[in-house]
């Protein structure tokens, strides 16, 4: 092997490592040392997790792009119609199924569509929930 094919064997392994690193941290997977959520809330935060969630929401799901999941559950939300709406369950599932439907005020980022079924949305509500008194 010449000097340069070996060099551009360890350029391709470098860049190969560069953007796994990278898209491991557009995930959300490598910015949070350990579980935010209560086991009531384990499987929605693993959802959440494995579906790009906390690439938004936060690492820790304080918040960030996207409007912060720690205490709100429960909470008053004002939405960028002027309207403001209790974080209950109901209000959740939808905005989680239907992003669209319902935008929180002071975010310009919408987020986007997803493929969770009911039952993983219902199950993110829950690891929201859980989330409510930290």
């Amino acid at each position: 092997m010449r000097c340069s094919d070996h060099l551009w064997v360890v350029l391709w392994k470098l860049v190969t490592v560069i953007v796994t690193a990278l898209v491991v941290a557009a995930c959300g997977g490598s910015d949070s040392p350990g579980s935010t959520a209560s086991p009531v809330g384990a499987a929605g935060e693993q959802i959440a997790r494995q579906a790009g969630c906390a690439s938004c929401h936060g690492g820790s799901f304080q918040g960030g792009v996207g409007p912060g999941w720690v205490g709100l559950a429960g909470s008053d939300v004002e939405l960028s119609d002027g309207t403001t709406v209790v974080a209950d369950g109901e209000y959740l599932f939808e905005s989680i199924r239907d992003p669209a439907a319902r935008i929180v005020a002071g975010f310009s980022v919408q987020m986007p569509r997803n493929a969770l079924t009911d039952e993983e949305i219902d199950e993110i509500v829950a690891f929201i929930g859980s989330l409510a008194d930290e």
